[in-house]
């Protein structure tokens, strides 16, 4: 049903997209655009993740994120423009067992104090259309191919060998002598995260009445597999130069990014990362 709903999601998107090659205009003066862009991110971590059976909250911590962005717009009307963004999803957590746990061949014990680190980023490759633009209101479709890197960690706490097997009791009998310890582990589960995902890429923007001040939505959303992620924005945009030669917008915004893991490498993910940023765009 997904893989169906997928494919005529494509035969839709390339068929209305061959129709406007003949009716859209090309875009002003017929030249190539490049865009560069980049937003400093605070995102505010919430969920919980681990293995099939066994999903914990970390606690996971607030961090500043950093995205950037670089587009190529162009006049002919058949070809996609194209747009490549990357992201970041950093961040870190702690908790206190409660019931045994096991991630990636290692099982940590109830009442452990385990350390958690999150750092999934991925690449955006998207090809869209400019299926409508009348200068006040402007309307993209286009498809992403999402290349997920990077790796989940969990750490327990440290484990000591003394060399001699009473010491190793947690509750040494009394008489015992322990010596210094002969060696040190930290018990560690890490699952790779390495992954591409189809996606449905939408954006659009409107300028207000208000002189250089316009509004914008853009969003990515899953189309296929068990994997259920979106990844949307709203925020508003003030050009602070607009020539011809060169356009520089300030933006603000709120963005949130979902993601559910079914089964990645035997990960789990049901987490969600939301907040405000504050990012500039150049268009030359």
């Amino acid at each position: 049903m997904i893989r169906r709903l997928f494919s005529a999601t494509l035969a839709a998107f390339l068929t209305v997209n061959v129709q406007a090659a003949f009716t859209f205009t090309p875009k002003e003066n017929n030249k190539v655009g490049l865009y560069l862009g980049g937003e400093i991110w605070q995102s505010e971590a919430s969920g919980v993740f681990g293995e099939k059976n066994t999903l914990i909250d970390f606690n996971l911590k607030k961090e500043q994120q950093i995205n950037y962005f670089i587009a190529v717009v162009h006049p002919f009307p058949l070809l996609p423009n194209v747009r490549i963004s990357s992201s970041i999803l950093e961040t870190t957590g702690k908790t206190n067992l409660t019931q045994e746990f096991s991630f990636s061949g290692e099982t940590f014990s109830i009442d452990d104090d385990i350390n958690a680190n999150f750092n999934v980023n991925y690449i955006d490759y998207t090809f869209y259309y400019e299926l409508f633009d009348n200068g006040l209101f402007l309307f993209d479709l286009g498809l992403t191919a999402r290349d997920f890197n990077g790796a989940v960690t969990v750490k327990g706490p440290a484990v000591i060998d003394y060399g001699d097997g009473n010491c190793n009791d947690p509750d040494p009998p009394p008489e015992i002598t322990c010596p210094s310890p002969s060696s040190s582990t930290t018990p560690t589960g890490k699952i790779k995260t390495d992954d591409i995902e189809p996606m449905l890429y939408v954006a659009t923007s409107v300028n207000l009445p208000l002189k250089r001040l316009s509004v914008f939505a853009q969003g990515d959303f899953s189309l296929i597999n068990n994997h259920s992620l979106y990844d949307y924005k709203v925020g508003l945009s003030y050009g602070l130069i607009n020539s011809r030669m060169l356009n520089f917008n300030m933006t603000l915004g709120y963005r949130v990014v979902k993601i559910q893991f079914e089964d990645l490498n035997n990960l789990y993910t049901n987490l969600e990362f939301k907040g405000v940023f504050v990012g500039v765009i150049t268009h030359f």
